[in-house]
């Protein structure tokens, strides 16, 4: 018994150390990334990745493709994220019942879209010419893929914790993943977005989700210290 309590407390350790190691490596190359890209934006620098994607995605185009291009952006569109981060919201509120979680998701969801746009106008790169579908507003970093990156970084997130099943949550994650990476390319495809707005938004997406699950946990832990004591005392008041 006593050996089996310690191996599953070394598992534990280990799973949370690699878990750990794995989400500041991804910050710090999600940082490293954006800095890199928007260091050559600033500067008004071509970037050759930019005609290569163009390029490759001719080479692919066709009407069937361009059907499901579209059907996939429409998963990081404002008509599709709202109502989904609203029933995700009142799903934690009024079925699991756990606040924390239901606070996540508006933190994630607007305040990734608020960066977002201070970004744009920070930067204040034009859109490529000759897009497939209108599109309006600047393009650097890309506001479909940056928004999915978090939204999409929290489902992937919340699934990690809550899905117990190994297989399952494995899956589901790596579907996320591929699914948020199409996203990505789609805003290509259509000509909405260079490479380097897509691959901005993927970082800098990512680097929001770990930045406000990070400060919420904290605030969690605090909000929990402060309020424990007071739970305990309030029994011996009433003796």
């Amino acid at each position: 018994m006593i050996k089996n309590f310690y191996k599953k407390l070394a598992a534990g350790a280990a799973l949370f150390t690699v878990e750990l190691l794995f989400v500041w490596v991804l910050f710090i190359a999600c940082v490293v990334v954006f800095f890199y890209l928007s260091s050559q934006i600033a500067q008004g620098d071509e970037v050759g990745i930019d005609e290569a994607a163009f390029a490759f995605a001719s080479s692919i185009a066709n009407p069937g493709l361009n059907n499901f291009i579209e059907g996939i952006t429409f998963f990081a569109s404002r008509q599709f994220l709202t109502p989904a981060a609203l029933l995700l919201v009142a799903y934690f509120v009024f079925v699991r019942k756990h606040r924390w979680y239901s606070l996540k998701v508006p933190v994630v969801a607007l305040g990734s879209i608020t960066l977002n746009v201070v970004l744009k106008y920070f930067f204040d790169r034009p859109r490529p010419i000759l897009p497939l579908v209108e599109a309006h507003g600047l393009s650097f970093p890309s506001g479909h893929t940056m928004v999915a990156a978090s939204f999409y970084g929290l489902i992937i997130y919340l699934i990690w914790h809550n899905v117990k099943v190994p297989w399952l949550r494995y899956t589901l994650v790596a579907l996320l993943v591929v699914f948020v990476i199409f996203i990505g390319f789609s805003r290509i495809y259509l000509r909405v977005h260079y490479a380097t707005d897509v691959l901005a938004g993927f970082a800098a997406g990512f680097m929001w989700v770990v930045i406000g699950i990070w400060f919420l946990r904290r605030l969690e832990r605090y909000s929990r210290k402060e309020i424990t004591p007071v739970l305990m005392e309030e029994p011996s008041k009433g003796e």
